[in-house]
């Protein structure tokens, strides 16, 4: 029990007067003589014992009768938590996609956004975190108005993320008792995400009332002739076996095909679309179907021109260079180490030293400042190379030591099959094909180097080296027929045409929302230009660096919807991009929060927003208790009234 006004409690002191009066109150009593001596002796001693009795039984009640008034007045109260200890709680709110869905009583996100606004106490103060916004220590009425506003967002935020917040805001604050409550309907892919809770969290699971579902995972090109492109486009079921769903191509607003599949119980489909080549078209795949999800039943890609990319081969003239890096694809240039063009280096995306016996200075100086603007370079060494002039250019762009050549006959034999280098290139992981072989190599120690394949003595044969804005690719022996046999290799034509892929990065089919991307742009820009991306209602710049006759642009915050974005430079369009939504948003599977709480103390469930708010707000209600204080002195004075009137002395 505590008090509003304690002070009023030192006046319980007084209860000591009465005490007083009543000890020190002494009656006499008259003798009146009888003939009956003893008789009349027994009634006096009778009289005198009652009178004492009521006596005590008035000081009793007027003690209470004072005391209840003093309590009165003090106001005591019962609360939970202390009065003094500010009432703050942490809401965690997912406003993700998946939230887009039915409940019992209607939309997830909705229904959830109405019980928050309702069973939330005036008197306490918050903390709102969603996946887009965040929003500290807020009263009710700033928390309602937010809360209705809030929208659905592509946005993912990760558990991890708001863990890590909630564990921050405990540390910096004080005097504060926090409840952290987590909102959402938990989907499967959060669950490495609670192995290490640190402060106690509420988790109250939003589930929906369907469990059947069909989305479109995913849409690539698996091959290409003179004049069509086969397009494949991946569905999923979640749920049971759907017949007969109608699917449709759109080339922009334009209807290309149309066709009808059926799918079976929790399996997926492929459907075949074949597409006019040579032309620049803005996809739209549609399902037409009510499940529980609307938004994966669209499906938007494009298929950009492709921009040949430039290639530069100085040294000896090598035709397996000619016949990877075709006109159709690249603009392939070769020069002599006599008749250099220096200011075409600037101009390339890959450059190849071919067999160069030595790196001029002014070649070296051209290279690095090549390298420096994110270009990339292929280096074969020459057989017989001048080892300080090589030494002195890798010095410029990396960190490592290249060592003398060592004359061995060893046999290439092992490929990086999991290196981001070979993505998409195999199939399988080959095993008995015939091993090239080299002569001669030179051995090389670099520092952010990774092995692309290897010797039999697991020495690197080709190594790919981070620079500082580019890459470097070093094979380690001369290609000349009479040193390698790697050129009649079928590992050659992959790992050429990918040196040239890699220095600038196509477009991809379709781009995520809410994750980092990063695309090259071909373009070259001038002082204050920029690139941006818009569509019909949006435009921003997203974060944008310029390379070699590039530029990459990354995107994560920005574009917040699905649709096309053209990349613009002033007001010329050099490409168009699609966005999705991330396939992970269409999971129907949940993780079980109940088992969470059972392997993590620090983790409990709540069956409803309702249910734990209620909790909250009683634990934080305060029950005034001077009423019955003031009830029982009114008690009091009635007893004393009964005890004047009643009780005969």
């Amino acid at each position: 029990m505590q008090f509003k006004n304690p002070d009023i409690l030192y006046f319980l002191v007084l209860l000591i007067i009465p005490i007083l009066v009543h000890l020190f109150q002494l009656q006499k009593f008259t003798k009146v003589s009888f003939t009956n001596v003893a008789f009349l002796q027994k009634i006096i001693q009778q009289n005198r014992k009652s009178s004492r009795i009521k006596k005590w039984l008035l000081l009793g009640v007027r003690l209470l009768l004072f005391s209840a008034i003093l309590f009165a007045f003090s106001q005591p109260y019962i609360q939970e938590n202390e009065a003094d200890v500010k009432q703050e709680s942490f809401i965690y709110l997912d406003t993700s996609l998946s939230l887009n869905s039915k409940g019992e009583n209607g939309d997830l996100l909705k229904v959830a956004i109405q019980e928050i606004i309702e069973y939330t106490s005036d008197k306490n103060s918050y903390t709102l975190q969603t996946n887009s916004d965040y929003y500290p220590n807020i009263p009710k009425s700033e928390l309602k108005n937010i809360l209705q506003k809030v929208k659905y967002t592509s946005k993912k935020l990760e558990i991890s993320t708001v863990l890590l917040k909630i564990s921050k805001l405990h540390k910096n604050k004080s005097n504060t008792l926090d409840k952290n409550i987590l909102i959402s309907d938990f989907q499967d892919i959060y669950e490495n995400e609670f192995t290490n809770v640190k402060q106690p969290i509420s988790l109250i699971k939003l589930a929906t009332n369907t469990q059947n579902n069909v989305s479109i995972d995913s849409v690539y090109v698996a091959s290409t002739s003179m004049d069509k492109i086969n397009l494949k486009v991946v569905i999923k079921n979640q749920g049971a076996k759907k017949n007969n769903l109608p699917v449709t191509l759109y080339n922009d607003q334009k209807l290309i095909s149309k066709q009808t599949f059926s799918i079976e119980k929790n399996g997926t489909f492929t459907i075949d679309f074949n597409i006019d080549k040579g032309t620049q078209f803005l996809g739209k795949i549609q399902i037409a179907l009510n499940d529980t999800f609307a938004f994966d039943n669209i499906f938007n890609f494009t298929l950009n021109l492709a921009e040949k990319i430039n290639v530069l081969s100085i040294g000896k003239k090598a035709n397996f260079l000619s016949k990877i890096y075709t006109k159709k694809e690249f603009i392939y240039t070769h020069y002599t180490p006599e008749k250099i063009n220096f200011n075409a280096i600037q101009k390339q995306q890959l450059i190849i030293l071919n067999s160069l016996k030595n790196i001029s200075p002014s070649l070296q100086s051209s290279l690095v400042a090549f390298s420096k603007k994110g270009g990339s370079i292929v280096i074969i060494p020459d057989n017989n190379l001048a080892i300080n002039s090589y030494r002195s250019f890798l010095k410029k762009i990396t960190k490592g030591r290249l060592d003398s050549k060592t004359k061995k006959l060893l046999k290439i034999t092992d490929i990086n099959f999991d290196h981001p280098f070979f993505k998409s290139v195999f199939y399988k992981q080959v095993q008995n094909f015939q091993y090239p072989s080299s002569q001669n190599y030179f051995p090389t120690s670099f520092v952010n180097s990774s092995n692309l394949i290897f010797y039999e003595n697991d020495e690197g044969f080709i190594k790919k080296v981070t620079t500082n804005n580019g890459n470097l690719f070093w094979i380690a022996a001369d290609l000349d027929s009479k040193n390698s046999n790697f050129i009649n290799s079928p590992m050659v034509v992959p790992v050429f045409y990918n040196f040239a892929q890699l220095s600038l990065q196509p477009s991809k089919l379709y781009y995520s929302l809410g994750v980092e991307n990063k695309i090259d742009i071909k373009t070259s820009l001038q002082k204050d230009e920029i690139l941006s991306l818009n569509n019909r209602k949006n435009t921003f710049i997203p974060r944008q660096y310029h390379t070699q006759n590039k530029v990459t642009l990354t995107t994560l915050e920005n574009p917040e919807m699905v649709g096309f974005y053209a990349v613009t430079k002033k007001k010329d369009t050099l490409e168009t991009l699609a966005y999705n939504i991330p396939k992970a948003e269409s999971s129907l599977t949940f993780l079980n929060t109940e088992s969470l709480a059972k392997n993590n103390k620090n983790i409990s469930t709540s069956n409803s927003i309702k249910e734990l708010f209620q909790e909250i707000n009683e634990k934080s209600e305060v029950h005034w208790l001077w009423k019955w204080f003031l009830a029982l002195a009114i008690v009091s004075l009635l007893l004393e009234i009964l005890i004047l009137k009643f009780f005969k002395s």
